[in-house]
């Protein structure tokens, strides 16, 4: 059986910052784990790409948004694009404005900490 798929849009190479925790959790949890970040070759010993449509594979199960709503706006075309299973906007990634402009673009809007349902808490991802 294949491992579920996941991008973590904002992943960091900053361990104190969410778009790293998400990624570190993701990989626990058996996931295999894309970082997207134009700035970072690699995070967490993964390869890093710039932008969705950069990815080797064909589907996603799922997208974890950690950017400010702003620059989330202008990526949700590609996030459209890529059709994933679950988009997670995270604490602090959504707006009305963003929300609405998902559903219009077909993406069904999950609002929640994609680590917790990962069945993590990212206080036990140590800095």
């Amino acid at each position: 059986m294949s491992k579920p798929t996941v991008a973590i849009l904002g992943a960091s190479n900053n361990r104190t910052k969410y778009g790293n925790k998400s990624v570190r959790a993701h990989l626990q949890q058996g996931y295999d784990v894309y970082p997207i970040n134009p700035q970072a070759g690699e995070i967490e010993g993964l390869q890093a790409y710039a932008k969705l449509s950069d990815l080797p594979i064909d589907k996603l199960d799922r997208i974890s948004v950690y950017l400010h709503p702003q620059v989330g706006m202008k990526l949700l075309e590609e996030i459209a694009a890529a059709n994933a299973t679950e988009v997670f906007f995270n604490p602090g990634a959504e707006s009305e404005e963003l929300l609405a402009k998902a559903r219009e673009l077909g993406i069904d809007p999950i609002q929640a900490c994609s680590i917790v349902d990962v069945g993590m808490s990212p206080r036990e991802l140590a800095d």
